[in-house]
């Protein structure tokens, strides 16, 4: 549980967002929803049943792929964020925003 609030913490500051972020639920998702590039309104979505296994899947592809990183990666980041997150924070990746 460290580790992954540890990785994120680190993933927002990397992406130039407040690390403490990753310790406030919805607020969590809020950063990463900024990260991502994609619109709050998303947040909404993540409330309908199904809907939100595939806008949490886009999300964190689009992550990965603002740090670099593959559709593939992205995948783990959605499904394995205990281990996804700690790498992606603590590796040399760094944030895209374009």
């Amino acid at each position: 549980m460290g580790a992954v609030v540890a990785g994120v913490w680190r993933v927002f500051t990397k992406a130039g967002k407040p690390g403490w972020g990753a310790l406030v639920p919805i607020y969590n998702v809020v950063l990463l929803l900024e990260i991502a590039k994609r619109p709050l309104w998303w947040l909404l979505l993540l409330f309908v049943p199904v809907v939100n296994l595939i806008v949490a899947v886009i999300v964190s592809v689009d992550v990965a792929k603002h740090f670099g990183k593959g559709v593939g990666f992205g995948v783990g980041l959605a499904f394995l964020g205990f281990v996804f997150y700690p790498v992606l924070g603590f590796s040399n990746a760094r944030y895209q925003p374009a």
